[in-house]
């Protein structure tokens, strides 16, 4: 029993000598997620909570959900993918980028119209997005989600066309879309509803509902990459941030669980 110890004593000093790490004791590669930048707060929550409860590290990168499918797909690499709608999962799914065993539907993102504090424009409606002289900021519908939703109901309401020459600005994230609105640089935006919860909008920013017939709501799926060298873990990461505890920190970030009707 001695003599195993001193080997053992020997062995670790051995390696610390000539800087071999020992396979046993070396920390564990992080798991890399690609999540949408409108996920940001729930997702600094999720991370921390999962850490702390399964002792592996998590690396986020966040950026459009378009950015993201084409960074997954440029890069074969990577554990996890929280794209802002269901649609980046599947297209994922049909390109062999994702896995689809195991993918989860997370909760909701819901479009809303956000106007500066004190609404200035005026702005109560889609149709006044048409009014002459507003400013508009919409988001890249080729990088970000909400971007590609907020064309999707323009073209639900017959305001392409009308819309199109009050559109200033596209932003690639849907955070420079709040940005934009906070500081007053435009009169209105589509953003997604739980931007109005986040800090730096409180007291900035006011929200005009966009109605049910007239709106476009997208799911928040989570998927293993299939490129994934730690696929259990990235499984259980998915399912952490679907699980009871998980739609908690959703629903205090403002994503509701249940589909708005």
């Amino acid at each position: 029993m001695r003599n195993k110890i001193f080997q053992t004593i020997w062995l670790v000093l051995i390696l610390a000598l000539t800087g071999i790490p020992c396979p046993a004791w070396s920390a564990p590669e992080p798991l890399t997620i690609y999540s949408g930048a409108g996920l940001m707060k729930p997702m600094d929550e999720l991370k921390a909570g999962f850490e702390a409860r399964y002792n592996i590290p998590v690396q986020l990168i966040y950026g459009g959900s378009g950015e993201l499918f084409g960074m997954i797909a440029t890069r074969k690499a990577g554990d996890v993918f929280i794209p802002g709608a269901e649609k980046y999962v599947k297209d994922a799914i049909n390109r062999g980028l994702a896995r689809a065993e195991g993918q989860r539907s997370v909760c909701y993102h819901v479009p809303i119209i956000l106007v500066p504090a004190g609404n200035p424009g005026n702005v109560h409606s889609l149709q006044d997005l048409a009014r002459p002289g507003i400013r508009v900021a919409f988001a890249d519908a080729k990088a970000a989600a909400i971007g590609k939703v907020a064309n999707a109901i323009l073209k639900k309401n017959a305001l392409v066309e009308k819309v199109a020459p009050n559109v200033v600005v596209r932003p690639s994230t849907t955070n420079q879309l709040l940005i934009y609105t906070a500081t007053g640089q435009v009169d209105a935006c589509i953003a997604w509803e739980d931007q109005s919860t986040w800090g730096q909008a409180k007291g900035k920013v006011e929200i005009v509902r966009i109605p049910s017939a007239q709106n476009t709501v997208k799911t928040i799926p989570s998927a293993v990459v299939a490129f994934s060298k730690q696929a259990d873990n990235a499984q259980l990461f998915v399912d952490y941030i679907a699980s009871a505890e998980g739609k908690t920190l959703w629903k205090k970030w403002g994503f509701p669980i249940d589909k708005p009707e």
